[in-house]
């Protein structure tokens, strides 16, 4: 990612103009997950964040629960990066976050809180050499998904160094120190930001992140199936092109 708030600017600026040629597309047959399951080992290895696996691919136990979504993100046709959305609430409460920082989270579903856990957050490593704006177009799943839960929180497992780029950039702040998550070689912190506060201010800063309702409901709606119950809040329409011209 480029490491300045203004640098994202211009590159989610830019983004706009590729949301005609992006899909975003839920994984459900066994061959979209499998070259996710491939996507995610490659991009791990070239960071060294997995060992080196015959199988070359990399799921968990997550992937199947009723709370998560994984998506894969495409352009003009090709898969291009990923992340797995899943939702947390009083009556779903599995997640990676959730069980590598129970006694952080736990306690506030428990007070009846939504929170949105983005993991699994990975890109072609080629690819991102060609479309820079692909990790803020992926990043953009998760400013859906607190959209259409009402979330209160929106989590983010982060590396050390790359925490004070999400503090400045998407304000987060950290609210757990870095441990190690099951399956991967380095620590991740644990990062949150208030949706409802900082709602405003990030969709005034990067109108990309904004979504429609309609565009919501294709994703997350699956026909009633796997469905958080939500809360019902006022809120203004917003439509894509308002984000593309913006």
């Amino acid at each position: 990612m480029q490491s300045s708030a203004k640098a994202v600017i211009s590159a989610v600026g830019r983004g706009a103009e590729l949301l005609t040629d992006l899909d975003y597309h839920l994984a459900e047959t066994a061959d979209e997950k499998e070259e996710i399951y491939n996507l995610r080992y490659r991009a791990y290895r070239r960071e060294g964040a997995v060992k080196e696996s015959a199988d070359a691919r990399v799921t968990d136990r997550y992937d199947e629960l009723p709370n998560a979504w994984t998506f894969g993100v495409y352009l003009n046709g090709e898969l291009c990066s990923s992340v797995r959305i899943s939702v947390l609430n009083s009556e779903w409460r599995e997640s990676t976050s959730a069980d590598v920082f129970p006694e952080i989270l736990l306690p506030r579903l428990d007070r009846g809180e939504v929170m949105i856990d983005p993991t699994r957050f990975v890109a072609d490593p080629d690819q991102v050499k060609r479309v820079p704006e692909l990790p803020y177009l992926t990043t953009r799943l998760a400013y859906m998904a607190c959209e259409h839960f009402n979330a209160d929180l929106g989590l983010a497992i982060v590396r050390p160094e790359h925490q004070a780029f999400y503090r400045r950039v998407f304000l987060h702040q950290t609210i757990a120190e870095p441990r190690l998550v099951p399956g991967l070689t380095k620590p991740f912190g644990l990062m949150a930001a208030d949706f409802p506060t900082f709602r405003k201010k990030v969709f005034e800063r990067y109108p990309i992140m904004r979504s429609t309702a309609f565009e919501r409901r294709m994703l997350f709606g699956r026909g009633g199936q796997r469905q958080a119950p939500q809360r019902s809040v006022p809120q203004r329409p917003v439509f894509v092109a308002d984000a593309v011209h913006a």
